[in-house]
């Protein structure tokens, strides 16, 4: 009785009619490879049965000690990611592990993801097209929020409850008077952005009370986020309650509403759905919800890091918490005292809730 012969990368080379070398560069998502030869080389490798050498794979990886970080790329500009690489980076280390940030290009992100243990991918939009070349890298990865795109799987991921904090806003804003409230609603196809413009339907449906939505870029600047904010209360001016979504957007709603005679607080409810300090130093500071970005960076390396180690196994989701932050932007008693001076710290009221 014969044992059956390993399919070995020659092996595909030649069924496939490429170069060894690009079988390897199809296969680990690495190299200057055409998508449409990428899927040959893994249709074929599918077919014949290869498997890649783990061994020598673990050694490989074993001899890095550094995983990538791949962010949105917009990131460089928002408090709210460089907060969430902080907390990646210090987590790693507790591991002994470095952290290389994983620059846009999905060539260049795969070169380097075939060189590290590991791969952290922040907010992957489905129509991102460097994440396919990451999850196809051979090495684990952990997204931050669920990947709503096709192909591979990644090995993890941990993810806010979306739709409960924006919820919960629309149901504060609702508690303080609001009967017409808008949501300033991210783009893109990211976890976190369907999420936001799916529960404001829903709850729109549930409490059958129209929310206006208004679609800006995922990364909004206040400028845009006043720009959007005038255009919205022309066509609507009957809204009383914005919620904005990008980070740190909102300080241009305020700016907005002011130019337009309106109150914030008062005849003008604004919330965020991401917190940070620019909004905490508004005036009047501004309601949010706290996604604890430097939490979030340390759980996603740990998820991480628990499946380099061993100690998670493969398709792991963790749950992260968050809290809403009341503040005078949304209470319109808060908004009067606030209109008269400070009379504390900007940090407002906590109510947390977990996912």
């Amino acid at each position: 009785m014969t044992s059956r012969r390993t399919v070995t990368l020659l092996d595909v080379a030649r069924a496939a009619g490429v170069s060894k070398s690009t079988v390897s560069d199809a296969l680990q998502g690495s190299g200057r490879v055409a998508e449409e030869t990428r899927r040959r080389v893994r249709d074929t490798a599918d077919r014949l049965g290869y498997r890649p050498n783990s061994a020598a794979q673990r050694l490989r990886r074993a001899s890095t000690g550094a995983i990538g970080l791949h962010l949105p790329r917009t990131a460089t500009r928002l408090d709210y990611y460089m907060t969430l690489a902080f907390g990646a980076v210090t987590r790693a280390q507790e591991d002994g592990l470095d952290v290389v940030l994983l620059a846009p290009g999905g060539e260049a992100a795969g070169r380097l993801a075939s060189r590290v243990d590991g791969l952290l991918v922040i907010d992957p939009e489905a129509t991102d097209t460097d994440v396919p070349g990451l999850l196809d890298a051979g090495v684990p990865v952990v997204t931050g929020e669920r990947y709503l795109g096709t192909g591979t799987a990644p090995a993890g991921a941990v993810v806010c409850d979306n739709a409960a904090s924006l919820t919960a806003l629309l149901d504060h804003v609702r508690a303080s008077g609001a009967r017409r409230p808008a949501l300033l609603a991210p783009a893109g196809t990211s976890a976190w952005a369907t999420a936001l413009r799916e529960t404001a339907d829903a709850w729109s449906r549930t409490h059958e009370l129209p929310v206006t939505v208004r679609t800006v870029p995922f990364a909004a600047t206040p400028d845009e986020a006043a720009q959007a904010t005038v255009d919205l209360l022309a066509a609507a001016p009957a809204v009383d309650a914005v919620v904005c979504a990008p980070d740190g957007a909102a300080a241009g709603v305020l700016r907005a509403a002011s130019g337009l005679g309106r109150t914030a607080g008062r005849d003008l409810l604004v919330a965020s759905c991401v917190d940070g300090p620019a909004l905490r130093a508004c005036v009047p500071p501004v309601t949010a919800i706290d996604l604890r970005p430097d939490a979030y960076g340390r759980a996603c390396a740990a998820l991480l890091c628990d499946i380099l180690a061993g100690r998670a196994g493969p398709r792991t989701v963790r749950h992260h918490d968050w809290s809403l932050r009341v503040r005078a932007s949304s209470r319109p008693e808060r908004a009067a005292r606030a209109a008269k001076g400070p009379t504390g710290g900007p940090g407002g009221t906590s109510a947390s809730h977990a996912t």
